[in-house]
């Protein structure tokens, strides 16, 4: 059976037993921050499980895209070394909801197993939990599995727990006996080959879980008043078996793979020095194809550090294989032609993916060769001193420097024998993290604070009031600006890309203008200047709002939601929120896209939110249980720490999103959106800034204007404008050319005239010039002109464009080959008297300079820099 058949016999048989097909949820879970990736079947059905969700079905059944990289199931080390640990892999389940239970879970998968695939009874084994007498006594009762084959185990083995506290129960496990020659602990002395013994002859393929129970926080077993089924089987181990594959790369599911590796690098498979690294590479591709077209974008963060890890680790490998190139990105086809039936979103984003694992290669490229050099460096000095410990700073340093990720130089240390000091590592690591966290400390947290009144502070009431009475608990001057800290506030502090709100505090002798509001811990601190007055003798004040900056920030706060919603319809689901500013004047959005959008998509965003802020949408803004926001599909950011209580925005039915900031009642409010510009500011994240309301109509006047001014001096009306500026450009060319062939016919004379008066060393002439040119580019034409009229020497011209030296300098061919001389050292050399630098081929090379007063002083040093490479 193929891999595909094998999928779909499994969904079919349960399908045919009233369960409800269910895709496959995103490898990337959207709506768990805490959750790094998708990896088990039941993680979309969690809410469920906690007695907080329902579904409009009891059964289900489906084949889940897993991803096990980091945390608890952490598989990376294993991959590529064994035949069975995988990064990426699809996980086959069935669920009960509060229906059927034990009985029907264990029959089912009896009969699937042995009359569906017919694997052979006499290789089964099963497995139940220590105290679950019900499981076993099914087991003998309802299967025909042979006498003694039910093994009893622990807590460890066979007691299932979603975490610390909630639904657990016990689970029951089939084993399979691959037979003798799959033992792969043969060599240990008293190994014995036994279920759940550690080698490769017995191999779990099922593991159904009963959840029967909830544990409390004394961790107390409460039965539930529900019970569940929920089970797991791993494809790639089932497709193995039933295709008589001693490994999961042998299968149909990695073989296509393994062959396009072969023919890219032009390594054999058959080399078994070679082969964990087809492996590694063959399943790194699998993970990278799945996370990138369900959104997750290469990153030094969260879901997207991973990504670059494996890539990163994937191309380390393929140094392995002899190939320096990036290629990566050409296995994608090969993938989705394998996957693209079961999954076609696959289909849907294969020039996006592509585009993504290209781009990443080839920035990982340019630093991997010097980076293992640099490794190898380091593992020679620690061997030559006789030491096996590579330490956490020379580690840190390949990683800070050159992107090597940690597990790539234990990689690499292990290579040669080594290990590397993980302690000092961290240490490095944490040491960063303390410098950031110290260059992002607001000034307010030195010096020493004055106490007001005692009492709790600090409580925000600004999403229901703009002014209100409070107490000054705290305050602390620092030269003319004051901190206060408040009993309440009305005062939004900055947070979650939002500035703090503005406004003034008005007390008893005094007026204090707030000029920004910050939070440290769960302090808010309110910033400002005495317009009134210089003390505070009475701690009672009014606290109050600029009505109109905290208007105008709500509206580019609203809009931004709306902006993030646009740009994942136009660009699609991989866009993330990666930063924001939301101030009064002005909105700016990061987010996640490997390529610069264009003007048509530019057009379709904004037209998009305008059409959404002409609808009027009413704009909610309620409190829910993070579990309860998830379950209605609310958005949340990754990386972010909710609460158990968090503050949900929706607009209407287009968007929701969980959001501590102010916002409008309804999107009419905005009224015009306009975008200002769009920008990359760092590998796979762009840069949107925008305006709305006023400023917008303000840009829109600017625009007005300078059509008005071009109109004018242009002397056409505004519909003959684009018509004019191209017929101005094609003039413009025109005379360009004509400029230059005059200017040829002048540098051919002039070229005759600098050879005539060349200067000759030890029979080699050397020509030096200042010469007149409107581009580098002319300056290379001019470059090949003099060498082919210099039939053999060697010359160099400059010339002065937009205030800086352009250089180039030549070299003929017989000077080459017998001299030895290159134009790229040469003009390296000249350029170095100038503030700069370049370089080149042998006969041809370019240089810049930063100091065009010494372009003569420079010019006139190059007979004295090429006699240096003369020889007699």
């Amino acid at each position: 059976m193929k891999a595909s058949e094998i999928r779909q016999s499994f969904i079919h048989f349960f399908a045919e037993r009233g369960h409800t097909i269910v895709p496959s949820a995103p490898v990337v879970p959207w709506d768990d921050p805490t959750l790094l990736f998708t990896n088990a079947g039941m993680n979309q059905f969690k809410d469920v499980f906690l007695g907080t969700g329902t579904r409009p079905y009891k059964r289900a059944v489906n084949s889940q895209k897993c991803i096990r990289v980091s945390g608890k199931h952490n598989d990376l080390e294993s991959v590529g070394h064994d035949t069975y640990h995988h990064t990426f892999f699809e996980m086959l389940g069935n669920w009960s909801f509060g229906d059927y239970y034990k009985e029907e879970a264990i029959r089912w998968a009896w009969e699937l197993v042995t009359q569906v695939w017919e694997i052979p009874k006499s290789r089964l084994w099963a497995t139940v939990f220590q105290e679950d007498d019900e499981a076993e006594a099914l087991w003998y009762r309802v299967t025909e599995i042979e006498k003694g084959r039910v093994l009893r185990f622990g807590e460890k083995e066979n007691f299932w727990e979603m975490g610390e506290t909630g639904p657990c129960g016990p689970c029951s496990e089939i084993h399979i006996d691959r037979g003798q020659d799959f033992c792969d602990q043969s060599h240990v002395p008293g190994h014995v080959c036994q279920v759940n013994g550690g080698c490769a002859r017995f191999i779990e393929l099922w593991n159904l879980v009963f959840i029967q129970f909830h544990r409390d926080e004394k961790g107390t077993l409460h039965p539930l008043s529900q019970k569940h089924v929920d089970t797991g089987l791993g494809l790639e181990r089932a497709v193995a078996f039933l295709q008589g594959k001693k490994s999961n790369y042998e299968t149909d599911l990695f073989w296509p793979i393994l062959e396009k590796i072969s023919e890219l690098t032009g390594a054999s498979i058959e080399d078994p020095e070679k082969l964990p690294a087809f492996r590694v590479i063959a399943d790194h591709i699998r993970t990278l194809v799945f996370a990138i077209t369900d959104g997750v974008m290469p990153s030094n963060e969260g879901r997207g550090y991973v990504l670059r890890r494996l890539l990163r680790r994937a191309s380390r490998y393929a140094r392995n294989l002899g190939m320096h190139e990036p290629f990566m990105h050409q296995l994608v086809p090969t993938v989705i032609d394998m996957m693209g039936s079961a999954y076609p979103e696959l289909v849907e984003r294969v020039a996006h993916t592509q585009l993504v694992i290209q781009t990443e290669e080839e920035r990982f490229n340019t630093v991997l060769d010097r980076g293992i050099e640099i490794f190898e460096s380091i593992a020679k000095e620690v061997e030559s001193q006789g030491k096996k410990i590579i330490s956490g700073r020379d580690a840190f340093r390949l990683y800070d420097t050159y992107g090597f990720p940690i597990d790539l130089t234990q990689l690499m240390a292990r290579e040669r024998g080594l290990e590397v000091d993980l302690n000092e590592f961290e240490k490095e690591m944490e040491a960063q993290r303390e410098r950031a966290r110290e260059s992002q400390v607001f000034s307010f947290q030195q010096g020493s604070w004055q106490i007001l009144t005692e009492g709790d502070h600090s409580n925000f009431i600004g999403y229901d009031t703009l002014s209100c009475e409070a107490v000054i608990r705290r305050m602390r001057k620092e030269g003319k600006t004051i901190f206060l800290v408040l009993d309440r506030t009305p005062f939004y502090p900055e947070s979650g890309g939002q500035v703090g709100d503005k406004g003034e505090i008005l007390g008893q002798g005094f007026r204090i203008h707030i000029e920004d509001t910050q939070k440290q811990g769960d302090t808010i601190i309110h910033q400002g200047v005495f317009l009134e007055g210089h003390e505070i003798a009475h701690p009672e004040v009014q606290a109050v709002v600029d009505n109109a900056l905290r208007l105008s920030t709500a509206r580019n706060h609203t809009t931004t939601h709306l902006l993030h919603k646009a740009l994942r319809e136009v660009l699609g689901n991989h866009v993330q929120q990666a930063g924001s500013l939301v101030a009064p004047d002005r909105l700016r959005f990061d987010f996640t896209h490997f390529e610069p959008l264009t003007p048509e998509q530019i057009d379709r965003i904004e037209n998009r939110v305008n059409e959404h802020i002409r609808c009027n949408h009413r704009v909610e803004k309620f409190w829910s249980t993070l579990d309860q926001a998830k379950a209605m599909g609310a958005i949340a950011l990754f990386g972010e720490k909710y609460g158990e209580k968090v503050r949900v925005i929706k607009i209407d039915d287009y968007s929701m999103e969980l959001c501590g900031g102010t916002h409008l009642d309804a999107t009419g409010e905005i009224g015009y959106f306009r975008i200002v510009r769009e920008e990359g500011i760092s590998a796979g994240v762009r840069r949107i800034e925008a305006v709305t309301g006023v400023s917008a109509e303000r840009l829109l006047q600017t625009e007005k204007q300078w059509i008005r001014e071009l109109t004018t001096l242009l002397q056409c009306p505004e519909e003959e404008l684009v018509a004019r500026v191209k017929k101005l450009q094609e003039e413009n060319k025109a005379l360009e050319k004509r400029l230059k062939k005059a200017l040829a016919g002048s540098h051919t004379s002039q070229m005759e005239e600098w050879i005539a008066k060349a200067v000759s060393i030890k029979g080699v002439k050397i020509v030096s010039a200042k010469v007149e040119a409107s581009d580098v580019d002319e300056l290379r034409v001019l470059g090949d002109r003099l060498r082919e009229k210099l039939k053999s020497g060697v010359g160099v011209m400059a010339t002065v464009i937009n205030g800086k030296v352009s250089m180039v300098a030549v070299v003929t061919d017989d000077l080459i080959k017998n001299q030895g001389l290159k134009a790229g050292e040469i003009v390296k050399k000249v350029a170095s008297f100038l503030g700069g630098t370049g370089g080149g081929k042998p006969h041809l090379a370019l240089a810049g300079g930063k100091d065009p007063s010494r372009l003569d002083e420079a010019l006139g040093k190059v007979v004295e820099v090429v006699k240096e490479w003369i020889h007699p």
